[in-house]
């Protein structure tokens, strides 16, 4: 890093280094400090800081982004600026993943009975505690093998999600058998309201029959109201960007195996 030639010369010939600054309206501690040709504070803390960054990012199998990498900094207690951490994040070419084009898997059944919205968009976590309020939807994965869906039941207290099945097909099977591994893994003592869309699925007589049989109160959002089951959708943004558009899956068997570590590791996100 070179030193600015006319402040130089005035040093040399015995001038006021302060009048010379100045003149060329340049702080004395930039002057010195490109004169030693030590890095400054910020640039030793920009360095710093791009090690972490880039440890968190590689944590997140580069799927976090800058509000993501930054909330993981703030909360191990690195003090620093969003844009901060985005400007150094694209110095350092890392960038976050978003997720795909939307692919349709809410069918309506005009013919089935109407059913009421028990949730009302209230996910608040404490509202009235664990396994009273459960909520699910599906999603599907693109892999090399033809689409893989997948079913979740999510517990709106915890945020966790309790029940999950995936197969190749959307009927009912799909949506009864993650309630059904809900109700087997948490086996809850008490009536459950179980809040999804109005797809086909979840307004069937089969799904019906089934949640009677587990005393499940059924609860179902607007049509065409994304944000009446947005703790689902949630959930579904977050393993699209951190898992399942990462990478191209080969098989569904592979797709399904990533979903179970994703799902059922120590740290499963919402959201």
């Amino acid at each position: 890093m070179t030193v600015h030639p006319f402040i130089e010369a005035e040093k040399q010939a015995g001038h006021s280094v302060k009048r010379a600054c100045e003149l060329m309206k340049v702080s004395r501690t930039a002057f010195y400090a490109r004169r030693s040709g030590l890095p400054g504070l910020r640039a030793v803390r920009d360095a710093e800081l791009t090690e972490q960054i880039t440890d968190v990012h590689a944590k997140s199998r580069g799927t976090y982004g800058a509000p993501r990498v930054h909330a993981m900094l703030k909360r191990e207690g690195a003090g620093c600026g969003r844009r901060r951490v985005a400007r150094l994040m694209r110095a350092a070419g890392l960038q976050g993943r978003h997720c795909r084009r939307r692919h349709v898997t809410t069918i309506s059944d005009s013919r089935a009975a109407l059913r009421p919205d028990l949730i009302v968009r209230d996910f608040r976590p404490d509202c009235t505690g664990l396994d009273t309020r459960w909520c699910g939807d599906i999603t599907y994965v693109p892999t090399e093998e033809g689409w893989l869906y997948l079913a979740t039941v999510i517990d709106i207290a915890s945020r966790r999600v309790v029940g999950w099945a995936t197969a190749d097909h959307l009927r009912t099977e799909l949506v009864a058998d993650a309630l059904a591994a809900a109700c087997r893994q948490r086996r809850p003592t008490r009536p459950v309201i179980f809040h999804s869309d109005r797809g086909c699925q979840y307004t069937s007589q089969q799904f019906a029959s089934l949640a009677a049989e587990f005393r499940i109160r059924l609860s179902v959002g607007r049509t065409g109201q994304c944000w009446d089951n947005a703790l689902a959708e949630s959930f579904f943004s977050t393993i699209k960007r951190e898992l399942l558009g990462t990478s191209a899956w080969p098989s569904r068997a592979a797709a399904r195996t990533a979903i179970f570590d994703f799902i059922e590791g120590p740290r499963c996100p919402i959201g």
